[in-house]
């Protein structure tokens, strides 16, 4: 059929319109005035509204207007959405490069020729994955957990530099995009000033606010905030790929079919080349207008792609070198000492509030007596602060000449600040602790470490919650929270009804816990989830463990005597024994379903009977997030370099740990190292 004069000018219109956003945003050649594009844009949207029926989902007009969506579903990933492993380091580097190489030759013999890489700039924003149906934009998604995102095609459809229909003439049935999505400084920077004259909260950084624009409901939001988007892999069938031999020929790709790529990448033939891009751009990045945090690398030949492949976690063929940490002069205004469940005291310094890696920090850590003697810091100091490991602010260094001459000295108290009781400093550590039981912050941190996800795991009752059960006095110990009534928790600020309702089954649940579980929530020192686990394994019920002699818990294969010690001296303060004996009259399990059976999952055993000691600060894991990888993976995990210890895992600033393991000839490991140990 013969198509009407309204069909044939809406069908121009939207090929002029499409045609004027391709140039504008992927090859950065506008056609057309702003003006000219409006007044076509203004006369299609006016043909639409005449003849609905002449409206198509890649029409210019359809990128916002939809209905506010009630809530996203989730939607599982084609091709899996990896996150890249982290470098920090030249050494970094070199590890990944013998790393893929060793691979290559053990499963596909010798190394091809062309080893080249494809460099581009991290764009420091929300990975999205973009699918295209017949050249047809049909679905945007988040990376969610790499395996499931949510859907959120509405909001990606208002990112103008994502074309609704690919710039394609013959587009294959299934394509999918991924690429950045990002805030524009100038633009983040007006969306803040916005909110500040609404009163409303401002946003950390670009990156949280990209993320946080995704989720909105209403896609009208999204629009209004102008995000936008860089384009770096595509996946297809293998006829249409065929042709994209490289990386570099991918983008190039990329930018033919309409999309923003970003302009900055750069073929490398070495390491060494690399590491004058990278050099470049840590410098260079501060002119541009968006936000970047490292270089990504990837192989250049796509048959070197497709031959690595994956592991668990990152494509073996790429790896992202992030910047270094930056860092940040500010001023202290106040010394706090923060007490811990184990007693431990933490000088933290107050400051003025700095931005610091796309954060406002008004706060940093001094770690100990010691480091804070060792900075000779003062109130009123200028200090430099960075972020360990990119996450934990903390203070590098002091600048005494600045020091104004009222500045003043400031000594850990040598009595707690929770509780007043004096504090002891155990000998051959750093840290000072408060060794009253009933001090305030010992029993709130007992009782938070209780109700922790891998322990008792009692939804609902966060650290706002327990400070105030423990202010009101309604619990002292984990066994009271089993006493607590529906009133007592409705009674509490900001309770209601319902959900006190929430917490008290959530409490009452709790009681269904194995005994594994129950142990670890004990808080006893050096008894992580995976210890935890291997001593109820052997010792099936609370009064086993109770009556076991030192020596015989030491014997159990991945404990030894530290952790032995201190699981025995737990057992033999009577105070312990009664919260024992309460737990039991409340009903939480105490034993084994049956004699030698674990009711707990079981632990990989890739680390079993290995002994790993960790210092300094890791780049991307916590000493926590460390300690537990390790644990789950069968390992133990020592406070003190000894001849038992097998590795020690090396950070920056590694202190004395790394000199006598030196000399002891115990293995040092690198976090890349662990992890691919791991792996």
């Amino acid at each position: 059929m013969a198509a009407i004069p309204e069909q044939e000018k809406a069908h121009h219109l939207r090929q002029l319109l499409q045609e004027a956003s391709y140039a504008y945003y992927a090859l950065d050649q506008p056609i057309m005035e702003d003006a000219v594009y409006d007044q076509l844009y203004r006369e299609l949207a006016t043909l639409e509204a005449d003849y609905p029926d002449l409206i198509t989902p890649d029409s210019p007009t359809q990128r916002v207007g939809e209905r506010p969506a009630s809530q996203f579903v989730s939607v599982t990933h084609g091709t899996p959405l990896y996150s890249l492993e982290n470098a920090f380091s030249w050494s970094d580097m070199v590890a990944w490069r013998d790393r893929w190489q060793r691979y290559w030759r053990s499963n596909q013999g010798d190394l091809p020729e062309d080893r080249s890489y494809g460099c581009e700039l991290k764009i420091d924003g929300a990975a999205l994955a973009l699918t295209y149906e017949n050249g047809c934009l049909v679905r945007g998604a988040t990376r969610g957990d790499g395996i499931t995102g949510e859907d959120i095609t509405s909001n990606v459809r208002t990112i103008r530099s994502i074309p609704l229909r690919l710039n394609l003439r013959e587009p294959p049935p299934l394509l999918e995009i991924r690429g950045e999505a990002f805030l524009p400084l100038d633009v983040f920077h007006q969306i803040n000033r916005d909110r500040q004259d609404q009163g409303d909260p401002l946003f950390a950084n670009p990156r949280n606010a990209t993320a946080g624009t995704l989720r909105q409901l209403d896609s009208q939001i999204v629009s209004q905030r102008q995000l936008d988007f860089f384009a770096y892999t595509l996946h297809g069938p293998k006829g249409f790929l065929l042709s994209l031999e490289t990386q570099i020929q991918c983008l190039e790709a990329l930018k033919q079919m309409g999309f923003r790529v970003n302009p900055h990448w750069q073929h490398c033939s070495t390491l060494e080349v690399i590491q004058a891009y990278y050099d470049r751009w840590q410098t260079d990045r501060l002119s541009l207008p968006y936000l970047t945090d490292g270089v990504v690398i990837k192989l250049n030949a796509m048959h070197l792609q497709e031959g690595l492949g994956f592991t668990q976690k990152f494509p073996r063929w790429a790896i992202a070198w992030k910047y270094e940490p930056e860092q940040a002069i500010t001023q202290v205004l106040n010394i706090s000492v923060n007490v811990g469940r184990t007693g431990a005291l933490t000088p933290v310094a107050e400051l003025k509030p700095v931005q610091l890696a796309g954060t406002t920090v008004a706060r940093a850590t001094l770690h100990n007596g010691d480091r804070l003697a060792q900075l000779d810091l003062h109130i009123g100091d200028t200090v430099v602060i960075h972020k360990a490991g990119e996450i934990i602010p903390e203070v590098l260094r002091v600048f005494p000449e600045l020091r104004p001459q009222d500045a003043c000295s400031f000594q850990l108290p040598d009595h707690c600040p929770e509780c007043h009781e004096p504090v002891v400093q155990p000998k051959d550590e750093a840290v000072s602790r408060c060794i009253n039981t009933d001090c305030p912050a010992i029993v709130r941190g007992a009782i938070v470490h209780w109700v922790s996800r891998d322990a008792l795991d009692i939804d609902g009752m966060g650290e706002k919650l327990v400070r105030q059960l423990v202010v009101t006095g309604l619990v002292h110990t984990p066994a009271d929270l089993y006493g607590l009534t529906l009133e007592e928790l409705a009674g509490l600020e900001r309770m209601g009804q319902k959900s006190a309702a929430n917490v008290f089954n959530a409490i009452d649940r709790s009681r269904e816990r194995p005994w594994s579980r129950v142990l670890y929530g004990l808080g006893i020192r050096h008894v992580g989830v995976v210890n935890a686990q291997l001593l109820s394994e052997t010792f099936p019920s609370a009064p086993s463990l109770a009556q076991a002699e030192q020596g015989a818990i030491a014997q159990i294969h991945g404990i030894g005597p530290e952790i032995a010690q201190s699981v025995y001296q737990w057992f033999r303060i009577p105070r312990h024994q009664h919260l024992i004996q309460s737990l039991e009259k409340a009903g939480l399990t105490l034993a084994t379903a049956s004699p030698g059976l674990s009711q707990t999952p079981e632990i990989d055993p890739t680390l079993r009977g290995k002994t790993f000691v960790i210092t300094g600060t890791l780049p991307t894991l916590s000493r926590d997030e460390a300690k537990n990888l390790i644990q789950n993976h069968g390992g133990n995990v020592s406070d003190s370099v000894s001849k038992k210890t097998n590795y020690l895992v090396v950070g920056e600033k590694a202190g004395s740990k790394l000199k006598k393991a030196t000399t002891l000839g115990i293995t040092c490991l690198n976090e890349t190292e662990l992890l691919e140990m791991l792996r």
